[in-house]
């Protein structure tokens, strides 16, 4: 799976890092089983698949508080790669 891998075109030809480097290597290792190493990797794949999984299950059932469940999971992601971008970035 590895050798199918996106390069980020961002890092190739600017030299820094965009906010979804490693993404792809963390849904590998999830994959893999390795859920530590995932969240190392890419800190807002857990956020991201919370607010997918949530706006899968909200496209088959009705919840009541879904807006704020989905703007709340949204913020939550958001911030996460965010934050995680900037800690690598100035670290």
């Amino acid at each position: 799976m590895e050798e199918y891998m996106l390069p980020c075109l961002n890092k190739k030809y600017l030299g820094f890092e965009c906010m979804g480097c490693g993404i792809q290597r963390s849904i590998s290792l999830l994959l893999k089983g390795e859920f530590i190493d995932a969240f190392y990797m890419y800190p807002g794949i857990y956020p991201l698949i919370g607010l997918l999984g949530f706006l899968v299950i909200n496209q088959f059932t009705t919840l009541k508080y879904a807006n704020k469940a989905i703007i709340f999971l949204a913020i939550l992601t958001v911030s996460t790669i965010i934050i995680s971008f900037l800690i690598k970035t100035l670290h």
